[in-house]
């Protein structure tokens, strides 16, 4: 991780993005516009292909085509404020807050699972209801994760790369992932917050093999895992069970736990390579909730393929963005800060994919910035504001 830039890298930012300016005598803060204009690119086709998605849904339900548009428009619009005014903070002051913040995510996910203000919708008790609206603790503990594994590293110093360092950070993001498993019952949230720990211990730590080693080892034996559950727990309630059953054979429960699977599997299949066009989606009136994990099987339907590829290319500019930031932020929080964002838009991104895929099992994870839901769009964009903040220390000569 580099800890501050040198005049190469500075002089390269300047050519690359354009966002630095130089000026003689001076040196300038910088700003990643690339970031931001990827961002906002992403919001609005989102809003697009949301209204196109949900349209027929939203009329049937609330009799308004445009519900799902105007509240997730509505949320946007905030969000894209609470950004700006996110990346105007310093960011070094969120070290001295994270553990608070930490703590306040755990209470906050306790609050779903034990008081009456928890909140069950489709099944799943993962919600809190505050004044009508609803909030979901566990992306609070994404950004709490973001922030306080990266202030446990900097105060470590050179204990970090002892085995006990690296167990005690370990610990830290198994107990965030714990909480958000047991107080929200959300495996899928818990995987992505642990993933976010372990990539940051992986990117501070030399020892790559090793990380390397236990993540194929770890790979391996779920997918063992899941074909002998497969085999043996037929007849198994339990719903996580009755998914990985769907998912290894969709075609015995295409009526009942690969229904969603199977419908966005013939969307994908059924718009080519270029797509029915924006619109023209038959399938977005069959899959249930397709506005939510499933857009990106109506984007492939109305898109293509072709459509879906852009889309992903899209989200690697802004994968981008983050690591070009996290490589030159001007100190070590800041560039692990960084590097969590990244994780967690890349783990979000990725599990969405195979999901529609069917390479893995149904999750319930949305594709960020484009699917719908308040909450997360909220989160997501508080995060790219902490980005934004941490770019602004950039120094460009």
């Amino acid at each position: 991780m580099a800890g501050k830039t040198n005049s190469g890298v500075k002089s390269r930012a300047r050519i690359q993005t354009g966002s630095g300016v130089r000026k003689k005598g001076r040196t300038v803060r910088y700003f990643d516009y690339s970031l931001f204009a990827v961002m906002i690119f992403l919001i609005c086709f989102g809003l697009v292909m949301l209204y196109s998605t949900s349209s027929y849904e939203a009329q049937t339900k609330f009799g308004d085509g445009m519900y799902y548009l105007k509240r997730q428009a509505a949320i946007s619009a905030g969000g894209i404020l609470v950004m700006l005014f996110v990346s105007r903070m310093n960011y070094r002051k969120y070290a001295k807050y994270s553990p608070w913040l930490f703590a306040l995510a755990m209470v906050l996910m306790g609050l779903v699972r034990f008081s009456p203000l928890g909140m069950e919708v489709y099944g799943s008790r993962r919600w809190l209801n505050i004044g009508g609206q609803s909030l979901q603790p566990s992306e609070v503990m994404k950004i709490a994760v973001i922030l306080f594994i990266p202030y446990l590293i900097c105060k470590m110093g050179k204990k970090m790369y002892t085995w006990k360092g690296r167990l005690t950070v370990l610990a830290w993001g198994a107990v965030a992932a714990f909480g958000v498993y047991y107080l929200t019952d959300n495996l899928s949230t818990a995987i992505i917050v642990l993933g976010i720990a372990c990539i940051m211990i992986f990117i501070v730590d030399s020892k790559t093999k090793l990380y390397l080693g236990l993540a194929g080892g770890g790979i391996v034996l779920a997918v063992a895992g899941s074909y002998a559950l497969g085999r043996v727990l037929e007849n198994s309630t339990n719903f996580r069970l009755r998914r990985i059953l769907a998912w290894l054979n969709p075609e015995a429960y295409a009526s009942s736990g690969a229904f969603q699977t199977l419908q966005g599997l013939y969307a994908i299949g059924s718009g080519g390579f270029f797509g029915k066009g924006l619109g023209n989606s038959a399938q977005k009136m069959v899959i249930p909730e397709a506005q939510n994990d499933y857009i990106l099987a109506v984007i492939c339907e109305e898109l293509g393929v072709f459509g879906a590829i852009m889309v992903l290319l899209v989200f690697g500019l802004l994968l981008y963005r983050l690591l070009f930031i996290a490589q030159n932020a001007s100190d070590m929080y800041g560039s692990l800060i960084v590097t969590g964002i990244f994780a967690h838009i890349a783990l979000q991104v990725l599990l969405n994919v195979m999901v529609v895929l069917n390479v893995i099992p149904t999750t319930g994870i949305t594709l960020p910035f484009i699917s719908y839901g308040g909450t997360s769009v909220l989160f997501l964009m508080i995060e790219m504001g902490v980005a934004l903040g941490v770019s602004r220390k950039i120094e460009i000569e």
